[in-house]
């Protein structure tokens, strides 16, 4: 099918319905979430909800892209994220989400779109039979602007069409769709078409999905306009000077940029075009698991303060609830990854507008749980975009207590799975950014110091806040640095404010051989990943020097 008949079929869907629940209130679909028994309300006012085990998060091998003669060439169908999907198999994918809101009582539609800057703000139509996934596009995406006329998008859009409790015919997708470790095919799927501008999901009732389905699409879509999407939080001094965050998960990334000396513009998804940093959305979709109330503020304020529940609509998902509305968010036998979606509003320090001037200082974050990365460190442009490509952290499986050997994760742009280009159109990109903008780029490790995980200590969060705080203000451009020849970056020989011994990481260990070993270890990894992702592409040799192990 071409655009214009998934575009009739779903006009005639909205026309023909007996019910349909177009763009209703805030109130009201808080209202039906209530009362049709799909969240129910803490003692805060807070909806909760639960899904099933199966959609307590993103379901990577069930994510999909159409594979069309049109951007075939510009995915990156070498990336584990990257999972291509037929036209014939979207077609019938198609026809079932049809068929299955056709057959619902009533459906939701909202219409928002992505992107504060309505220049390249991308409307999003959203179709679905739960009033919690309408509300939670109502938390997300932002209110359609008076001028979306401007927008180089305006007559582009993108559909979305929800049913997350249905499932599919597995018998219908064999050979068409994943098939499961039980040898039967998966009965979910969430699927893109670039081309068409729809997406479908079917049986992930993961709220992220819908979510992290546009954060996809505007990072497929922007490039192409000059436009370089990251992920990101970003945040405002009260001399207008930017700042972006980049960092995977337990980095920090919301944590440090939650600043009450700046105004957040947004913690996870952000444009940088010639304008400037623009946010895609209207909300934050934060993890509550081990949420201290003392150390993020912020965060558990905007969700759990008193509030009458109509006028509220924070929703916490898989986060232990107790019969009397009370909760515990140190429990994690539901789900690990927990989470709170909410509007921006609900902070107190927030810049309203969204949008912001070109960044004068960039941070990638990284929890380097070996323990050999400096607390800080500064990157020039060849090493920031070698940095960026690789997206380098350590992941920890559970808690700390009996990991002996931490996992090493690369995950290129601080965020893979949500960048389906070829990685080019990207690195390129930040470094055309950086040439033109003269932004100042830092490495922060908000990981181990003194030994790796089990022996070493994390960081302290009082020491990390200052280094970046000397980052945001110019201090640390005005100290002396050393380059570190086996990670190819520059460490700072002080720093006011910190014991110098600390900026150099083999200061920190007992054991400075153990130091070296682990050091050239990771290094190792590095190289290797480097030549196992890359080796065959044309990335800029300038940059490809800048490897660590190379």
């Amino acid at each position: 099918m071409q655009r214009k008949d998934f575009v009739e079929k779903i006009d005639h869907l909205l026309k023909t319905h007996q019910k349909v629940e177009m763009n209703v209130s805030r109130e009201e679909l808080i209202f039906h979430a209530v009362t049709r028994g799909k969240a129910l309300i803490t003692v805060n006012g807070t909806l909760a909800t639960w899904t099933p085990v199966e959609s307590t998060g993103r379901s990577p091998k069930d994510t999909l892209i159409v594979r069309r003669p049109e951007s075939e060439t510009k995915i990156d169908w070498t990336s584990p994220a990257c999972n291509p999907c037929t036209p014939e198999t979207f077609d019938m994918l198609f026809a079932d989400a049809l068929e299955f809101l056709a057959k619902k009582q009533s459906f939701y539609v909202t219409d928002r779109v992505l992107g504060a800057d309505s220049s390249y703000a991308l409307p999003c139509r959203t179709i679905t039979d739960r009033s919690l996934v309408a509300l939670f596009t109502d938390n997300m995406f932002r209110a359609v602007p008076k001028d979306i006329d401007k927008s180089v998008f305006a007559k582009k859009g993108f559909t979305i069409l929800a049913v997350p409790y249905n499932k599919l015919d597995p018998a219908k997708y064999v050979g068409r769709l994943r098939k499961l470790p039980s040898g039967k095919t998966t009965d979910m799927c969430i699927v893109m078409d670039f081309d068409n501008g729809i997406g479908i999901v079917i049986g992930s009732a993961y709220l992220g999905s819908v979510k992290k389905m546009m954060f996809t699409v505007m990072n497929h879509y922007l490039p192409e306009i000059g436009i370089l999407p990251l992920h990101c939080s970003a945040n405002e001094g009260e001399k207008g000077d930017c700042a972006l965050l980049l960092g995977l998960s337990g980095t920090g990334k919301t944590t440090l940029s939650a600043d009450p000396e700046r105004a957040l513009l947004g913690d996870d998804e952000h444009g940088w075009s010639d304008h400037g940093v623009a946010n895609f959305e209207n909300g934050c979709y934060a993890k509550l698991i081990n949420l201290n109330k003392e150390k993020e503020p912020e965060i558990y304020n905007a969700v759990f303060h008193q509030a009458h529940h109509l006028k509220h609509g924070a929703i916490i998902e898989n986060t232990m609830v107790f019969p009397d509305g009370s909760f515990d968010l140190y429990d994690g036998r539901l789900a690990e990854n927990s989470r709170a979606g909410f509007p921006l509003s609900f902070l107190t320090n927030i810049k309203e507008s969204a949008v912001s001037g070109h960044p004068t200082t960039i941070l990638f974050l990284t929890a380097d749980a070996n323990g050999v990365l400096p607390p800080v460190a500064k990157l020039n442009k060849e090493q920031a975009m070698m940095w960026y490509l690789m997206g380098y952290t350590s992941k920890l499986a559970g808690t700390e207590t009996g990991v002996k050997d931490p996992e090493t994760t690369f995950s290129r742009f601080f965020g893979e799975p949500f960048f389906p280009r070829n990685p080019n159109d990207y690195i390129n990109l930040f470094g055309e950014k950086l040439d033109k903008h003269h932004a100042h780029v830092y490495l922060v490790n908000t990981g181990w110091s003194g030994g790796p995980v089990g022996k070493g200590k994390r960081m302290d969060i009082t020491l990390t806040r200052r280094l970046v705080s000397a980052a945001l203000n110019g201090e640390l451009e005005k100290v002396e640095y050393r380059e570190d020849p086996l990670f190819h970056i520059m460490v700072p020989l002080s720093c006011p404010g910190v014991d110098a011994n600390i900026l150099n990481p083999q200061n920190t260990w007992e054991d400075k051989e153990a130091f070296h070993y682990r050091a050239e270890k990771l290094a190792e990894e590095f190289s290797r990943h480097f030549d196992r992702a890359y080796g065959l592409r044309s990335i800029n040799p300038a940059v490809v020097k800048q490897c660590p192990g190379k």
